[in-house]
């Protein structure tokens, strides 16, 4: 999956804990998770580092390309 994901590119976060699920600004990918900002959620605004396997995919009307 990272080498589909691009920097710029936002993912949908799959739920986890007490948190939906949320869409999240990649500024950079990494082995075992990406950086960036949450956009939606309780989490908006909040910086993070998810692991990649809680990413469910790419917004297909937000890839950075």
């Amino acid at each position: 999956m990272t080498e589909a994901i691009r920097p710029g590119d936002v993912v949908t976060v799959r739920a986890f804990d007490d948190v939906p699920e949320y869409l999240f600004r990649v500024e950079e990918v990494h082995d075992d998770c990406v950086t960036g900002v949450a956009l939606t959620g309780p989490l908006a605004g909040q910086y993070g580092e998810p692991d990649l396997s809680l990413v469910a995919g790419i917004s297909p009307n937000h890839q950075s390309r």
